[in-house]
């Protein structure tokens, strides 16, 4: 994704939150939560930089976050189980063995946790099941990355906001 488009998508987010009243805003961060390079970190991190409590920020963006990113768990296991009935679960081509292999390598908590770097939970989440992770263990290890980037930021948030306040 081009960093000028991130960027301006930022702005234009923060500069949408900051024209809301304040439980306007909490419906807000909701959303953003839900969308992809916004999730959870961002969505916190702008919900403090325009005034809003972090204990209420976080958990805001922390649960639109955890609704998408477990929405597509769900979908993504039940694609997983209808195109998988009767086959084996080998990775077919050099490129999925790859892939299969770095997963084995990190495991759903290193994947969850380090994936957000990378790419969004939404995206993260249900190329695991694709892979045959556990999804008991993808909606816990998700939702613990959620929370931890979603708190990191909302820290990081607050330190900016009290460097420049």
């Amino acid at each position: 994704m081009n960093s000028s488009f991130v960027e301006d998508l930022i702005a234009q987010l923060t500069e949408f939150a900051a024209g809301l009243e304040q439980w306007q805003q909490l419906g807000a961060l909701l959303l953003f939560g839900m969308i992809p390079f916004v999730e959870s970190y961002l969505g916190s991190f702008i919900g403090i930089v325009v005034g809003v409590d972090p204990l209420l920020a976080v958990p805001a963006a922390v649960i639109g976050n955890i609704v998408a990113t477990f929405l597509m768990i769900a979908l993504a296991g039940g694609v997983r189980d209808a195109a998988t009935r009767g086959r084996s679960g080998e990775p077919t081509s050099k490129r999925k063995r790859r892939v299969a292999t770095y997963f084995q390598r990190l495991g759903v908590p290193g994947v969850s946790l380090l994936g957000a770097l990378l790419l969004p939970t939404q995206i993260t989440a249900p190329t695991l099941i694709a892979l045959g992770a556990r999804r008991g263990a993808v909606y816990v290890w998700m939702g613990i990355a959620i929370i931890v980037w979603g708190i990191a930021f909302g820290f990081f948030g607050e330190r900016v906001v009290a460097w420049y306040g």
